[in-house]
């Protein structure tokens, strides 16, 4: 019988926020101490059903990974977040029996920057348009326009002031956008700069010690 090999799949990276580890699943991780309990509280959220020994690398993976939080401060939902990222990354590695380290690399590295970066906005528009003789501090374009008609107000003006005054809002609006998408790329640039240089220290790492262990071997 044939067996049909999967090849290799481009992945397209998402926020991964309470995807496979609820809000109630980490206040129960949270409370467990011992290794025996927290892998038997990823084979029911996870649902980790493998033969060994491959249930148990796995459930050492998903046990290192709540430790690394714990150790590093990490709230419930940066937790929930990277127990599903490594859960999406070692899914997209053996997927295929085939060599995929580049396509999960990528995914990785493009998984990592999409939870790397939040943006925190707090924008106030206000308009300075013709006040009304009502309310001189409320602005033309907030008026309420039941009517496509040009109906006079009281001071002069008409729906055509205010579809001005909107229009002229909409385009200050539109700016603010551009401008906070930009400020979103160039920080989105300088993270991937910092995440590439940080996998390339990690990689000299390991090299240097495995050459260093290597040449320990062959003064032996």
């Amino acid at each position: 019988m044939d067996t049909i090999i999967k090849a290799p799949q481009a992945l397209k990276a998402k926020v991964m926020l309470w995807t496979d580890v609820t809000y109630h699943d980490m206040e129960e991780i949270d409370k467990i101490q011992s290794i025996p309990d927290l892998e038997s509280a990823f084979c029911s959220v996870l649902g980790v059903d493998l033969p060994e020994p491959r249930k148990g690398v796995l459930l050492e993976l998903y046990v290192q990974t709540v430790l690394f939080c714990r150790e590093h401060s990490f709230s419930k939902e940066q937790t929930s977040a990277l127990l599903s990222i490594i859960k999406s990354i070692h899914e997209a590695n053996v997927e295929t029996p085939l060599n995929n380290s580049e396509e999960c690399f990528k995914y990785c590295r493009e998984l990592l920057l999409c939870h790397s970066v939040r943006v925190k906005l707090d924008l106030s528009l206000s308009y300075s348009g013709p006040p009304t003789v009502e309310d001189s501090s409320v602005p033309a374009a907030v008026e309420d326009v039941t009517d496509t008609e040009a109906v006079p107000k009281k001071d002069g003006t008409s729906s055509e002031t205010q579809q001005a005054s909107i229009t002229a809002a909409a385009g200050v609006t539109s700016e603010l956008k551009a401008l906070i998408e930009q400020e979103v790329r160039e920080h989105m640039t300088r993270v991937s700069g910092q995440l590439d240089q940080r996998i390339k220290e990690i990689a000299s790492q390991h090299s240097s010690a495995l050459d260093s262990s290597q040449n320990h071997k062959a003064k032996k």
